[in-house]
């Protein structure tokens, strides 16, 4: 069976890897200046072929890597090429939230030195632990993650780490166009209704969420926003969506989508007044957008469509719809693909000359979160031109 896994990652990543030739020509370069010769680079973020390429290129640099998946959203078969290249890893998509929370306990007692996290919860555990002196510094992916180090974790953090989602590249080709087509595709995808006249109501009018309101509205959606950030209420308003409170909007919608990186933006209060039929979607990092607990507390009954779909009946002959059990629908519905190939060479490109900087010049930089260097985002776009030949 583990045979079976690499042999069908393999084929899938000689596709994946022959469209990310940002990752190639650093992986060339890397080869010959072993930057990251004498590290171990943790990681914790999906697994899945994308991650792949950039954890090669990591490798080809000379790190040792111990990493895991995030949970539900581990390709198994991923994870089986990887173990077979040498590499540490731990966890499986059928993994219970208590199995992927050890997985990621054995990441950081494994001692890592740099971290690739994605949501902090490796920066996190290392805080809880009071065992952060051996850390150099490291990455952090996501805007959750960055809200926890900028707010929860500020106080303990003594060393370097580049936030790339905070910097322009990533949010406008990462989270406005990658993820916005992502998650309308995997919609489509998980359901196979029509975007086409059908109600959406997307809450969050970030980069993540502009992105899905976007893919939306050009396949024939009708879209609202919700924002609690007048300056980005404003702007959805004339962007030309209409704009109201998620309560205004709960017997209007058909399709509700989470994009905010905050927990509880729909919970009890919400599911008491949902119109029926309504299908929850959530698109942020972390599980905890829609109050999925708080929502089978107050169903009478629910039934598992498949994997990803569940009907839950609630009080007052209602029911609505939960798509991938609360969790990233790009990276934990059916059939997940996560942000395109072409996004996300350009993102694991930033990652990967980021990591070397923390490799090389971590006391360069200052000590905790911080955007990507001015000097990395202006050569990866210009790398990125080269590669789309944008010129013809």
């Amino acid at each position: 069976m583990t045979n079976n896994l690499v042999e069908a990652a393999a084929a899938r990543l000689l596709w994946v890897r022959s469209r990310m030739p940002l990752l190639a020509e650093v992986r060339e370069r890397f080869e010959q200046t072993q930057p990251f010769a004498g590290h171990r680079i943790g990681m914790a973020m999906h697994l899945e072929p994308k991650t792949a390429v950039l954890l090669e290129t990591l490798r080809a640099g000379g790190a040792e890597i111990v990493a895991t998946g995030n949970h539900g959203s581990t390709q198994d078969d991923v994870a089986a090429y990887l173990r077979a290249q040498g590499m540490t890893i731990f966890g499986a998509r059928s993994d219970s939230e208590h199995e992927y929370d050890a997985h990621v306990w054995s990441v950081v007692e494994s001692k890592p030195d740099i971290l690739l996290d994605n949501g902090a919860g490796l920066v996190a555990r290392l805080v809880e632990l009071g065992q952060t002196d051996h850390v150099v510094g490291g990455t952090e992916e996501t805007t959750s993650g960055r809200y926890r180090l900028r707010d929860e974790l500020a106080a303990h953090i003594r060393f370097p780490i580049i936030v790339i989602d905070e910097n322009p590249l990533t949010v406008i080709n990462e989270n406005k166009h990658a993820a916005g087509q992502s998650v309308v595709e995997s919609f489509m995808r998980v359901t196979n209704v029509m975007v086409s006249g059908r109600r959406f109501v997307v809450a969050g009018y970030g980069w993540c969420g502009r992105g899905v309101a976007q893919y939306l509205r050009a396949l024939g959606g009708k879209v609202a926003i919700v924002e609690v950030d007048e300056i980005k209420a404003l702007e959805a308003a004339l962007d030309g969506y209409r704009v109201a409170t998620m309560f205004d909007l709960a017997g209007w919608g058909e399709v509700f989508i989470t994009a905010t990186g905050h927990p509880q933006v729909l919970a009890t209060d919400f599911f008491e007044i949902v119109a029926d039929g309504a299908m929850l979607v959530n698109c942020g990092h972390f599980d905890w957008e829609i109050d999925v607990m708080a929502l089978r507390d107050l169903a009478i009954s629910s039934t598992i469509i498949d994997g990803a779909i569940e009907r839950i009946d609630l009080p007052g002959n209602r029911h609505v719809t939960l798509l991938a059990d609360g969790r990233m629908i790009n990276l934990a519905g059916r059939e997940p693909r996560g942000n395109s190939i072409d996004s996300m060479d350009l993102g694991f490109m930033l990652q990967a000359l980021s990591l070397e900087r923390i490799a090389t010049a971590a006391r360069t930089l200052e000590t905790g979160a911080q955007p990507v260097p001015d000097s990395i985002n202006r050569e990866a776009a210009r790398r990125m031109l080269a590669a789309m030949k944008a010129d013809r």
